[in-house]
């Protein structure tokens, strides 16, 4: 089997014959159908997710076929159709999995990096970016809890985009900010996750709903996911103020910061209302929040993060699909391109632009 390899920081990926290991216990062998670029892909081969060690292999927006199961799994049988997340189901019987908050279960590790199941031709192992997925491969192994299964029909490269950017923008509108009906919603940067973002504000009944981006063509497209209102950064004078203008004068009751930088996280910190929240998706390696002063917090402005939208990894996706099918959350209109595997270099490229919005590797 085939994998996209990262051996030098912010070169191209070479793709070469790997050997993967037979899934252990608890662990699946998964065929890849589609695995789609996100922009943390593109920050961890530039090495803006900190020290890596090399040769890795990045890639975790997956969908793809159950084909070998390993001793204990009871969840998936070969010939499945699954998408594999890195937020993994709950144990079920920790503080939190009792709490209903499954998403923040203390029985494995968050976003660690760590040696995979794959070596390359010289024997090295390969270290996998996102812990317990790796998609820029023809093959993987993840663990049976990273997986959902989803219907046969759905469009692998819609299904892949759900892993990430649409849990990650959706589902920090509604299960980590809780955005509630005729509130009103700020998202700054309208790539995908802002998007899915935009989406959920939308889906919860939110109005104004102000998308923010220093991209016209990304504005538009915003505009076509449901916001009302948008501000360019580099034509407004003050896009603090314009926000709190559109908002009639209180501010946004809602921000979602979906780029990374500490000045744009208090810049949409400040669009927020007095008792507003500002949820943090976008972050950057080493970034500390010495922008903010104590004065910024006043007037009960809160500051809050989302790992992968909170979700319930096997009851929110599912339900995600059956909006989906209801015609309530557009999954196609996300996808920018298609490229075959061997072209991922160039689908790198491509999104490191800045001006898709996902562009898929596609196996099948």
């Amino acid at each position: 089997m085939k994998a996209a390899i990262c051996y030098e920081l912010n070169k191209p990926l070479v793709i070469e014959d790997v050997i993967l290991d037979p899934p252990g216990k608890g662990e699946v062998k998964i065929c890849m159908a589609a695995t789609a670029i996100c922009h943390s892909d593109i920050h961890a081969i530039k090495g803006e997710h900190g020290d890596i060690k090399l040769p890795a292999i990045a890639g975790h927006e997956i969908c793809g076929y159950v084909e070998e199961i390993g001793e204990s799994v009871d969840y998936v049988v070969p010939g499945d159709k699954v998408i594999a997340s890195i937020i993994p189901e709950g144990c079920g019987h920790c503080y939190y999995c009792r709490e209903g908050l499954s998403n923040q279960c203390t029985t494995h590790p968050l976003f660690l990096h760590g040696q995979g199941r794959m070596t390359n031709k010289t024997g090295q192992r390969l270290t996998q970016y996102a812990g317990p997925v790796a998609g820029f491969a023809e093959y993987a192994i993840i663990p049976e809890r990273n997986l959902v299964k989803v219907p046969t029909e759905l469009p692998s490269d819609r299904a892949c985009l759900i892993a990430c950017g649409v849990i990650a923008g959706f589902g920090a509108v509604l299960y980590r900010a809780k955005v509630t009906v005729n509130s009103s919603v700020t998202v700054i940067g309208c790539g995908g996750v802002g998007l899915n973002a935009i989406q959920g504000a939308l889906f919860s009944g939110a109005y104004p709903i102000v998308a923010v981006d220093v991209s016209e063509k990304k504005l538009e497209t915003a505009k076509e996911f449901g916001a009302t209102h948008t501000v360019n950064p580099r034509i407004e004078k003050d896009p603090i103020e314009t926000v709190h203008e559109i908002t009639y004068g209180r501010g946004s009751d809602f921000v979602i910061v979906a780029v990374a930088g500490i000045e744009i996280l208090r810049q949409g910190f400040l669009m927020s209302a007095r008792d507003g929240t500002t949820c943090v998706i976008g972050h950057g390696h080493g970034e500390q929040l010495s922008a903010f002063t104590p004065t910024d917090f006043m007037g009960g402005r809160k500051l809050t993060g989302s790992a992968m939208g909170a979700i319930r990894l096997r009851k929110d996706i599912l339900r995600l699909i059956e909006l989906y099918y209801s015609g309530r959350l557009k999954l196609g209109e996300l996808v920018s391109g298609h490229y075959p595997f061997e072209k991922i270099n160039e689908a790198f490229e491509s999104s490191e632009k800045g001006e898709v919005i996902r562009n898929v590797i596609t196996f099948e």
